[in-house]
């Protein structure tokens, strides 16, 4: 099988173009006095991914560096917040879930204009492809079982004790997530409504399963957004946790899991085909995997779960719609984001027939 998605990996791998300028003499300054070692001079370039917050690439003789901004910009409230991404991952440090070092975090918007961060640079793969058609076919289940070792592992996190008992409000995760994407869907009235997304807006708050749980949920777990070692089925990193909360492990686990219905021109999935042919293991060996791995015996409403992860997608494919008619979307592939927008919104409303 021929690689589903070659423009997007490559739209979104390596260094472009600098879509927003930073003061790389006020920077230097910067990092001099804050990340212990540092030494210039500094080369800035930005990654050609990092659709939501500008993500650039520091290079000194001896180190090199990732910085997380903010956009330029007018921004929705409570989006594009970096320093929980630095929280996050600060916190994480040193449990079973991989993530980069955090060096410096600055909450002064005078520096750079808004607020950043800056952790290490970690080396290895990222694929855009979850078919994995990189890989040897007889390789491929076992990133597949790192891929659920690592969210089970997140899952499992005791997130009291790692410093986040207020990273978020325990219980009712899906009432108060359903309420917030349909705010930020209807508040952003320049990138318009559709009718399948306003059905889900009134279906959902109706159908939340009975039960509640809390965990660290990452938000946008998917295989382009891990880093892995160059040659072993190992993570070495978790990034782009700017959707991270406490919140229900299922709605995190299902949002992952939705790579078997997701066409893989929208983003990586493996909507339309044969996992197992491929080499991978079937959704429902996967999901299987995750209950092992976390002591449940099965997950019911499958169905609403899907639903409800496709409309936050679609919610937020719709905001980077807004962002581009606004002119101040970071990503070169926005405007194709933007445009997957209604089949987003119609893949959820088919996942429960209404």
């Amino acid at each position: 099988m021929a690689d589903p998605m070659p423009d997007l990996a490559a739209a979104n791998t390596g260094v472009g173009a600098m879509r927003t300028a930073l003061d790389g003499a006020a920077l230097q300054d910067w990092l001099q006095a804050h990340v212990a070692g540092f030494s210039g001079p500094l080369e800035i370039g930005q990654f050609n991914g990092g659709q939501s917050n500008p993500t650039y690439r520091l290079t000194t003789p001896d180190a090199r560096y990732v910085l997380r901004r903010k956009p330029a910009g007018p921004i929705l409230k409570g989006a594009h917040d970096v320093l929980r991404e630095a929280r996050v991952q600060q916190a994480l440090a040193g449990s079973d879930v991989p993530v980069a070092t955090i060096r410096a975090v600055c909450e002064d918007e005078s520096v750079l204009g808004s607020a950043f961060y800056v952790m290490d640079m970690v080396d290895g793969r990222v694929f855009w492809d979850a078919a994995l058609t990189q890989i040897p076919i007889g390789e491929r289940a076992a990133y597949y079982d790192e891929m659920n070792r690592v969210i089970a592992a997140l899952h499992s996190v005791d997130y009291a004790a790692i410093g986040l008992g207020d990273y978020g409000r325990p219980g009712n995760y899906f009432a108060r997530q359903i309420a917030r994407w349909t705010r930020q869907y209807e508040e952003d009235e320049l990138a318009g409504r559709d009718p399948d997304l306003d059905a889900l807006v009134a279906w959902l708050p109706t159908a939340i399963p009975d039960g509640d749980e809390t965990s660290i949920v990452h938000g946008d777990f998917r295989c382009d957004n891990m880093i892995f070692h160059p040659s072993e089925p190992r993570v070495l990193a978790v990034l782009d946790w700017e959707l991270s909360t406490l919140g229900h492990p299922l709605a995190d686990f299902a949002y992952h899991a939705m790579f078997y219905r997701m066409p893989p021109d929208i983003v990586a999935g493996l909507g339309g085909v044969d996992p197992e042919g491929l080499g991978l293991p079937s959704q429902e060996a996967y999901i299987e995997a995750y209950c092992r791995r976390t002591g449940r015996q099965a997950i019911g409403n499958w169905d609403f779960y899907l639903a409800f992860n496709f409309f936050r997608l679609a919610a937020i494919f719709h905001g980077i719609k807004g962002r581009v008619l606004r002119g101040n979307a970071s990503n070169a592939q926005a405007a194709s984001r933007a445009e997957a927008f209604p089949r987003l919104a119609r893949l959820a409303r088919d996942c429960v027939g209404i």
